[in-house]
């Protein structure tokens, strides 16, 4: 990357890898973190940074021994989505018990830091509220989403 983002360079990489899975339907998993450190001049973690968000977002999944796979079926829904939604589909109300760390980990197959980054959104979002030695509770219902 030759001129500086003010996204972030990470949004930006994973903005191009996004395009690219978009445009190779018959891609199954992308190139090695080292020939994609070298195709965007960029370090390691900074590759690993715009990775993580591609699987946070499901587009991606980490598959020892074979690098980054690209994930065509199922839920294209990022997790952010399937979180918020996971309201209205278990009928939670205000005031409602949110589900636990562990549990939204295992039903979504997701890492505990994407977990918590994504609880972190909704709380900042005014979805969910802690409360100290009880839990995450239902602060607000979310407005459903136009999706085409």
């Amino acid at each position: 990357m030759s001129e500086a983002s003010p996204r972030g360079t990470y949004l930006v990489i994973s903005e191009k890898l996004r395009e690219r899975i978009g445009a190779d339907e018959n891609a199954e998993v992308l190139p090695s973190e080292a020939d994609l450190m070298r195709e965007y001049g960029v370090g390691r973690n900074t590759v690993r940074r715009a990775l993580n968000a591609l699987q946070a977002e499901g587009v991606l999944e980490s598959a020892p021994g074979i690098g980054w796979r690209i994930v065509r079926d199922g839920d294209r829904r990022s997790l952010a989505e399937r979180m918020s939604d996971l309201i209205a589909e278990e009928s939670l109300s205000v005031g409602d018990p949110y589900p636990s760390e562990s549990q939204l980990c295992n039903r979504f197959g997701a890492s505990r830091t994407a977990v918590r980054r994504v609880l972190a959104q909704m709380e900042g979002n005014g979805l969910l509220a802690t409360v100290h030695g009880k839990g995450r509770t239902v602060r607000a219902l979310p407005t459903p989403a136009v999706r085409p």
